[in-house]
């Protein structure tokens, strides 16, 4: 009988298990330098090879989703509510964070440090509305790609796709050539999940022999907060928002995005699930051509995740510093 083979999330928890337990042992024996020397280079290559394929995969994608659609309209249509959506589930996103680093801070369970005598503070400086809005939009199309701006490579392929679709018939060999290159990087990036193990035994390993255990300590409450709000975050929001909107069980939803989940958790990256968010999402009935637009977009710009990290990391980072934020005082 032939055995079943291990799904990889199962691989990459497991790999990450291993590597804190190897972590541990060069910990204790006081040989770090080995790790850092050997293990980490294997990690370094894995997101090297991440940070290769995401503006090819994402621009091609977003490209491809595009001319599937074939009508301008037809893609301003989903553009408008895709955006729309990522905002109002980041804000939301950003309230659950609060609510739950203030709850948990109120309870006393974030540390207060004792700052270095003289130490100073850089006072922080944002750009305003107008400079981050002419920022998105690119003046050299390579240099966009080589520093790896995403809103900037997302505006590249909405120019193109509407280009090309604009073309109509003289444009069918540069359509043709994007299609094909599409699926040949989404098949590089599925070679690069299946060695992303590897990846995080080595990314993990010398973080753990270098400082230990004692290394997650502090960050357990910043851990367990964030992890709470984005529980409830996808409990809450997402099924609501799946049972309203998209009138099916949340139950299937989370089931058939299972294995996504656990590949962005045990990875921490977006993007390198796009192959897999895409083969999961066509499975539950969403067009091709939906997939290629909506899912690039938002594994750039939808980050509530992130978003939520953020923002508990903000009150956790104030608190150790001894400042006291209010949920008032930040939304």
């Amino acid at each position: 009988m032939e055995k079943k083979k291990m799904s990889l999330p199962k691989q990459i928890v497991l790999a990450l298990i291993l590597g804190i337990a190897v972590g541990l042992i060069f910990y204790f024996i006081g040989k770090p330098e080995f790790t850092t020397n050997y293990l980490k280079p294997f990690g370094t290559i894995f997101v090297n090879l991440l940070k290769f394929i995401v503006v090819p995969v994402v621009l091609l994608s977003m490209i491809d989703g595009i001319i599937s659609m074939g009508d301008m309209k037809k893609v301003g249509s989903v553009g408008w509510k895709t955006v729309a959506y990522f905002l109002v589930t980041t804000a939301i996103a950003c309230v659950i964070g609060l609510l739950f680093a203030n709850i948990f801070n109120n309870a006393g369970l974030f540390p207060t440090l004792a700052l270095e005598e003289g130490a100073v503070w850089d006072k922080a400086t944002s750009a305003n509305f107008m400079d981050t809005l002419v920022a998105i939009f690119p003046s050299n199309m390579w240099k966009s790609f080589t520093e790896a701006n995403m809103l900037q490579v997302i505006v590249i392929a909405v120019v193109f796709g509407f280009g090309m679709i604009a073309a109509g018939k003289k444009a069918k060999p540069v359509i043709d050539i994007c299609n094909a290159m599409s699926d040949v990087c989404i098949a590089i990036m599925r070679g690069i999940i299946l060695v992303a193990p590897f990846g995080v035994f080595g990314l993990i390993c010398p973080v753990i022999a270098s400082n230990g255990i004692d290394v997650l300590r502090p960050l357990l409450w910043l851990i367990v907060v964030a992890y709470v709000a984005m529980i409830v975050q996808i409990l809450l929001v997402y099924s609501g928002i799946i049972k309203i909107f998209a009138r099916m069980n949340p139950l299937k939803f989370l089931k058939g995005e299972m294995p996504v989940m656990g590949f962005a958790f045990a990875s921490a990256s977006s993007v390198g699930t796009l192959p897999i968010n895409m083969e999961c999402t066509e499975k539950m009935g969403v067009s091709k051509e939906v997939t290629s637009f909506v899912l690039p977009l938002g594994a750039t710009i939808n980050m509530d995740g992130t978003a939520i990290y953020q923002c508990v990391a903000t009150v956790f980072l104030a608190t150790c510093a001894g400042m006291q934020l209010t949920l008032s005082q930040m939304i």
